[in-house]
């Protein structure tokens, strides 16, 4: 009887299961399906949505506010998803202002909300619609232009 479980044994060893790989998500983008995801990400049109309330019902959507640093002549690129190799959406000029909502779980990505610049000199930037809680995690989906920025870039001022 033991002869005939370990025989059993090695031969579902040997069995074909590739289709479980292809359950598998790609760890580069999670939660997308596999078989919406190519190969290399710089083919991919995919686009991951910046979360807003994510410090609960009872704090800001956004809890801080960033200011851009070192961006250089070009500025500080804005894109569609938290990768280098990602869709440019816009970029922010050195100073320019950004609501931090979210990060990368490698913390090397910011998901900011970009508020139209401001009319006069010195005043507070537009909230967005970010300065009151949210009653859930949930994509932005606001007014404000919203991407991913590297966060080295950014210089925390507020929150």
């Amino acid at each position: 009887m033991r002869g005939l479980f370990s025989l059993l044994l090695l031969l579902s060893a040997c069995s074909d299961r590739s289709d479980v790989l292809e359950e598998l998500p790609n760890s580069s983008i999670a939660d997308a399906p596999r078989e919406g995801v190519s190969e290399t990400r710089m083919e991919s049109r995919l686009a991951r949505p910046v979360t807003i309330g994510e410090d609960g019902p009872r704090l800001d959507a956004c809890g801080a506010l960033g200011q851009v640093a070192r961006a250089g002549a070009k500025g500080l690129a804005v894109r569609a998803a938290p990768f280098d190799d990602a869709r440019e959406t816009g970029r922010m000029a050195e100073g320019e202002r950004a609501f931090i909502c979210t990060r990368s779980l490698d913390q090397k990505w910011l998901g900011v909300v970009i508020p139209p610049p401001a009319q006069d000199e010195g005043a507070e930037p537009a909230d967005c619609g970010l300065s009151s809680p949210v009653d859930r995690k949930q994509p932005y989906d606001g007014p404000c232009q919203s991407g991913w920025v590297a966060s080295a870039s950014i210089r925390l001022i507020a929150g």
